[in-house]
């Protein structure tokens, strides 16, 4: 049978029917009249070349070719309601399956044990995988569906690309404790400038945020070490007289936990902004909607536990 011949809407119908197995029964279920039942299994009967109900002892029976169709016809219908008119409710203390988080290593140290803790208490079957990604590949991945979301940032998102603000970070300098800088509440841009530098960029390019936002007030900075990821970052600076820019939550982890010197920077670069980035396939998926929910509220937990007055600033 050509399935462009066939009208789809008595699919309903004939589910209705194999169900009651009673014209004016399936009618009342639809919401129809007994006749326009009686004339669309009429119109079954001649599309599939089959009797469907015939006359029985007790009442009507199912012929073996409607037997065959019953369950996946129910099937179907389950489906199109489902997964094309709604998807099925999340439920995470059930759910298993991987959630796919990808973030730059500098938001690794703050957002992810906080982030694991919440799935762990309300999602305990499911598993989280975190990808270390930068601005320049987020973008790719969702597009290939490779992850479910990012927090990060990345310039001018498509359509396609939804996001929502999660905070706002300044960037600070860290260094060693005995270092010449470290000896100073303040010092200016000259004197930080006048140091080398380790710079992390998870693709080992030499440009980060903080490369370009020096570039707009013409300045430059002579970055010394570069690494792809932050796991390094405390004992290199223990052990040199190099200083890292890095943005809040990792300089205060470096700080706290590692012995390392944190200070303001001495130029107003303005803040970093990291976004949650999710593809637009998947605003109305009940799944995606909870994880972001979940994202949105450990960073908003983090901003409160570190909000306090911004520093001010000194001169160049």
């Amino acid at each position: 049978m050509n399935l462009g011949a066939f009208d789809l809407n008595l699919l309903k119908v004939l589910h209705a029917l194999l169900t009651e197995r009673h014209v004016t029964r399936a009618a009342q279920r639809l919401g129809r009249s007994q006749p326009a039942v009686s004339n669309a299994l009429q119109r079954l009967r001649r599309s599939l070349n089959d009797e469907l109900l015939v006359r029985a002892p007790q009442g009507l029976a199912l012929t073996p070719r409607a037997q065959l169709l019953q369950q996946p016809l129910r099937d179907l219908l389950a489906l199109v309601d489902g997964t094309v008119l709604g998807p099925p409710a999340f439920d995470p203390a059930t759910a298993d399956g991987i959630f796919r988080v990808a973030l730059p290593d500098r938001l690794t140290i703050a957002i992810v044990p906080l982030l694991f803790a919440r799935l762990h208490h309300a999602a305990p079957r499911l598993v989280l995988q975190i990808v270390t990604a930068d601005r320049d590949h987020a973008a790719a991945l969702l597009n290939a569906d490779a992850i479910d979301a990012f927090v990060g940032w990345v310039d001018d998102p498509p359509p396609h690309l939804h996001s929502e603000f999660l905070l706002d970070e300044a960037p600070f300098c860290v260094m060693r404790h005995g270092h010449p800088l470290a000896k100073h509440k303040r010092f200016t841009m000259s004197a930080l400038l006048g140091y080398p530098h380790l710079a992390v960029s998870a693709a080992g390019g030499r440009t980060q945020i903080f490369d370009d936002r020096l570039a707009q007030h013409g300045l430059e900075r002579h970055a010394q070490v570069i690494l792809t990821s932050f796991t390094a970052v405390p004992q290199m600076l223990r052990g040199s007289d190099m200083v890292g820019v890095f943005t809040r939550f990792a300089a205060e982890a470096f700080s706290a936990s590692d012995g390392l010197a944190k200070r303001p920077l001495p130029l107003d670069v303005g803040n970093i902004t990291t976004k949650l980035i999710w593809h637009a396939r998947n605003e109305r998926d009940p799944r995606h909607a909870w994880l972001r929910a979940q994202i949105v509220s450990v960073c908003k937990e983090i901003s409160a536990a570190t909000a306090r007055p911004a520093p001010k600033r000194g001169r160049r």
